[in-house]
């Protein structure tokens, strides 16, 4: 039983080592199926749920100083690589499926609602209208609607566990699906090339740069530092609403200097891909290590509620995608900008092309803004079949 936090930070970073280093040596068949970044999520999660490390207070202060810390980091060397001129040109539609998105997800939560109201509690609407605003936005919408509906704290028990679980699982086919991505496209007659003709501007770019040294890496390293710092600092003097916390003005800081210094030399400089990614890999481990899969035996009819509301979240998004030959990138990160917010929204997107990571940020951005209202819409008409 680990206790110690750098201990536990050790062994993550050990795993997601092993397994990257294990896609990059062996070529298995396993990983064209499996991303290595899907399999660090379940071996740490399978850890997790036997009880590898405990939530003591060094792990639990471990997990908060780095995720909270190197998030911004990646958010800013990521963007590095990307050109928000060529970012705009994809904006209106990726907005529109964003909404389509939240759309289909409120008909998800009151289709499913309508078939199992009878199983639940009278007052299980506001539980599901508090998770609603999350699925639209993120926690700080759960947090709003809570307060606006008074929902008790303990019935947030069951918000959070489908909140974690059917995510978690989410997460894992959406970033699992990234391979199929032609055949979807081919099946949906998409029309990809503004997305290709991004991705072989960017690979152009890349060919330019000087190979990584030393000097680069460590400067780089220290810039995506020096920023995640500055953002927390700044952002702890900008006021807060339900809309934007304090993480959110982290994220959008962090978002804004990349954007900027992706248009000055220090864009030029080769690593930050790679240092992104290091950091990209250890924010999904932290975040697996908080899960646990012996969960799934608790609450499973409102788990069961949660899958049944992704699954008609999903039907029409791939009845529309058929209808308006949207492509599977648009979907997905569509999808978890709503369902994941801006922690997992960039993470799928980076997933696709480094340089359309700037997409998922915004789109999670808007998500904060729809999400309660979104919600508050949602649990009155839950309220009124729950009558």
């Amino acid at each position: 039983m680990i206790e110690n936090g750098f201990t536990y930070l050790a062994l993550l970073m050990m795993i997601g080592s092993a397994i990257v280093y294990s896609e990059k040596k062996s070529q298995h068949k396993l990983f064209e199926y499996l991303p290595s970044i899907v399999i660090i999520y379940f071996v740490v999660m399978l850890f997790s749920t036997f009880g590898l490390w405990q939530k003591s207070e060094s792990v639990t202060a471990t997990y908060k100083t780095v995720k909270s810390n190197l998030l911004p980091a990646m958010i800013f060397l990521m963007l590095l690589s990307a050109d928000m001129r060529e970012i705009f040109k994809l904006g209106k539609k990726m907005l529109l499926t964003f909404f389509l998105a939240s759309v289909s997800i409120a008909i998800g939560f009151i289709g499913t609602f309508t078939l199992f109201h009878t199983y639940f509690e009278p007052n299980s609407w506001k539980a599901f209208a508090a998770l609603s605003g999350s699925w639209m936005g993120g926690t700080a919408n759960m947090v709003a609607i809570q307060g606006a509906l008074d929902l008790p704290d303990s019935a947030m028990g069951y918000t959070l566990l489908i909140d974690s679980i059917d995510y978690a699982i989410w997460v894992m086919i959406l970033l699992a699906l990234v391979p199929f991505a032609k055949k979807f496209n081919l099946w949906s007659k998409a029309d990809t090339s503004v997305i290709d003709e991004v991705g072989e501007r960017l690979a152009l770019k890349e060919d330019e740069k000087k190979p990584i040294d030393f000097a680069s890496l460590f400067f780089l390293l220290g810039s995506a530092l020096f920023v995640s710092a500055l953002a927390q600092y700044g952002a702890s003097f900008l006021p807060t609403t339900p809309f934007l916390t304090t993480t959110t003005w982290i994220v959008i800081i962090a978002t804004l200097a990349g954007t900027l210094f992706a248009m000055t030399p220090l864009a030029k400089i080769s690593g930050g891909s790679e240092l992104a990614n290091i950091m990209l890999y250890l924010i999904v481990a932290l975040i697996a290590s908080r899960a646990n899969f012996a969960e799934l035996t608790e609450a499973p009819l409102y788990i069961l509620a949660g899958f049944v509301i992704i699954t008609i979240h999903v039907s029409i998004m791939i009845l529309f995608a058929k209808l308006f030959k949207l492509d599977l990138f648009s979907l997905g990160v569509a999808s978890l900008a709503n369902i994941g917010g801006v922690a997992s929204a960039p993470i799928l997107a980076s997933a696709y092309s480094k340089a359309l990571i700037p997409i998922g940020v915004l789109m999670a951005m808007t998500g904060y803004i729809v999400g309660t209202f979104g919600g508050l819409m949602v649990g009155k008409v839950l309220e009124i079949i729950g009558q």
